[in-house]
């Protein structure tokens, strides 16, 4: 007698077992899982902005599986080696990860080398997944041939992607981790480059234009994106204009908080030469927590002050200050009499040391703030801190992220721009939105002590403080809205799980 074991493993079912002279139905007979590849770029963040999607994605959807494709970083031999501790501090959260959820991750093969000419970190982010090509190409054929590829969702960075599974003949998305607003921009781009015959470093006294989002001053346009003569600046074009061509396009906002520029993109204003492809607000997709362990020392000290009464001072992983600079910040907040938590960093080259507070701050600083501020060395569990009852306001440098997780709480900003579209992100979070009050550097980039001062106790004391608050507790309530069922991220989110399904 012939005999046969069904295995189901997810949706898939195979027969094993002798077959031989069997009806080939039972030989071939198999129901492929229904999966989403999503391709981050290397890095802690991007991999954590991906793995949130995935959860997202699982949470509303759970038929569909999810892989997540790892690009390994270059050999050592390469410039642009991630220091140990950086390997390290993802690995353990691909293994928490895989501990708590269904998420699948896949490592590509590590590429050998990075040409030497390549100076660039930005340009690197572009260039380590173009060299990758080759591996992604058999990765997503292997896929395909074992499962039904119903969607591919690629990080911004992994732009050189896109040509990779256009051959396949793969649906392509971007998950564009920014606001809607910065998209509105991006997807202009390219009808800027062809009008004006200028880079923006060149045009620094005038104001852009763009469908949909506030005249933007052409000095806050992000240095990568300023001089028209650089490959970064290529890449971002090139991007640019594959987003125009792509499947559609996800983005971490919620309709009613960014309801021009999403006009402006659904009514095709953004893409002058072809069709916009569909934009997807998902959001706000932030994690529900950045700590685990015991409760952080910060977070008892702000369980003892008052409700709303804490100024928190934090500007991201990259966010580094010169010595002078921070002198300033504490001279400010002294002058300034409101309770602050504040996240202190060494300067670089050392930053990644522990700072010596007594030699970084004015002599007698801490002695003299230490009834209603807080030091902390350099990090703070972001989410919880600014979950917290006693914290009113954030000084931020602007990073999508940390502007989603103050608002979906309801705390108002002081947009302290570092890198990056940063300075894009205060243009809109002040013009626009109106949940921040913008800080104003001086002529060789340093905010003072008289402007923080002045921006923090404006934030807690005045008219346009409260204005701003009660904007952003109001985007708060909206935001909650937006993820419940019926809400927009969330059908939002149904119709693109309806669109995969059709694939």
């Amino acid at each position: 007698m012939k005999t046969h074991t069904a295995l189901t493993t997810g949706s898939t079912l195979i027969f094993v077992g002798n077959t031989r002279g069997t009806n080939s139905f039972f030989s071939f007979f198999v129901t492929m899982e229904d999966v989403i590849v999503l391709y981050p770029s290397p890095g802690r963040g991007h991999l954590i902005s991906m793995v949130e999607l995935g959860k997202l994605i699982l949470k509303h959807h759970p038929s569909f599986s999810i892989t997540i494709l790892i690009l390994s970083e270059p050999n050592k031999n390469t410039n642009s080696t991630a220091p140990n501790y950086v390997a390290s501090s993802i690995n353990q959260y691909m293994a928490t990860v895989n501990s708590t959820t269904s998420i699948t991750f896949q490592h590509l093969p590590a590429i050998s080398e990075i040409p030497h000419s390549t100076a660039s970190p930005l340009e690197l982010s572009f260039l380590i997944p173009r060299l990758n090509n080759p591996n992604l190409h058999q990765t997503l054929k292997t896929i395909s041939q074992t499962s039904k590829l119903r969607a591919f969702i690629i990080d911004f960075f992994c732009d050189a992607a896109f040509e990779v599974a256009s051959n396949l003949d793969i649906p392509t998305y971007y998950f564009f981790t920014s606001g809607a607003n910065g998209l509105a921009f991006f997807l202009y781009m390219p009808t800027l480059h062809r009008n004006v015959d200028k880079g923006f470093k060149d045009l620094s006294n005038m104001v852009i234009e763009s469908p949909g989002i506030p005249p933007i001053p052409a000095s806050d346009m992000p240095g990568a994106m300023s001089d028209r003569t650089t490959q970064c600046y290529e890449y971002f074009l090139n991007t640019a204009t594959h987003m125009a061509k792509s499947n559609g396009i996800l983005v971490n906002t919620f309709d009613s908080l960014e309801t021009k520029a999403i006009k402006a993109m659904s009514d095709g204003l953004c893409v002058s030469d072809g069709v916009t492809p569909p934009i997807f607000c998902i959001g706000p997709l932030i994690s529900s927590s950045n700590h685990d362990g015991d409760e952080h020392e910060c977070l008892k000290w702000l369980n003892s002050q008052p409700s709303r009464s804490v100024v928190f001072l934090s500007f991201g992983s990259m966010g580094l200050f010169a010595a002078k600079q921070l002198e300033e910040m504490a001279v400010g907040l002294e002058n300034s009499g409101q309770r602050f938590l504040w996240v202190v960093r060494n300067p670089p080259p050392n930053n990644e040391e522990e700072p010596n507070l007594d030699e970084l701050l004015p002599k007698g600083f801490l002695e003299r703030t230490k009834d209603r501020g807080f030091v902390v060395k350099q990090w703070a569990p972001q989410v919880e801190v600014l979950s917290h009852d006693s914290v009113g306001g954030f000084v931020t440098h602007c990073g999508w992220n940390s502007v989603l997780e103050a608002i979906s709480v309801g705390v108002p900003m002081v947009a302290w721009p570092l890198y990056a579209e940063q300075r894009l992100n205060r243009v809109f979070l002040v013009e626009e939105m109106k949940v921040a009050l913008a800080s104003k550097e001086m002529e060789d980039g340093l905010v003072s002590a008289e402007e923080l001062e002045k921006r923090v106790r404006e934030l807690f004391e005045s008219e346009v403080g409260r204005e701003v608050r009660e904007s952003v507790l109001g985007f708060r309530d909206e935001a909650m809205v937006a993820q419940k069922e019926g809400g927009s991220s969330h059908v939002a989110l149904a119709k693109l799980a309806q669109l995969w399904k059709q694939t």
